[in-house]
């Protein structure tokens, strides 16, 4: 596979990632059925798992500079600590049965 198409291939994974999480987050405040809302951070927060590791790869093929992946990887340190202190007061109240 080519350079170029391997950066293409990993900035739109990073992209659909990246919309998907801001998307279940945006259902999350919306959502009516009480299991959805405390089903959605987790399932952020799983899909935030899987995204934290494109940045670096672009890194590594030279598609981001030092500072820009510098500055996405502060960003990345940053999400999931929104997200896990986001999960644990769901987590507390979250019913014991659906």
């Amino acid at each position: 596979m080519k350079k170029q198409d391997v950066e293409r291939e990993l900035l739109s994974q990073l992209l659909r990632s990246g919309a998907g999480i801001a998307a279940n987050l945006s259902e999350a405040v919306y959502e009516s059925r009480r299991r959805d809302f405390f089903s959605k951070p987790r399932i952020v927060l799983k899909e935030y798992s899987g995204t934290h590791a494109r940045p670096k790869l672009l890194r590594a093929t030279g598609s981001l500079t030092e500072t820009e992946s510098s500055s996405v990887n502060q960003d990345s340190t940053e999400i999931p600590k929104m997200l896990i202190s986001i999960n644990k007061p769901t987590q507390q109240a979250q019913p014991d049965s659906y």
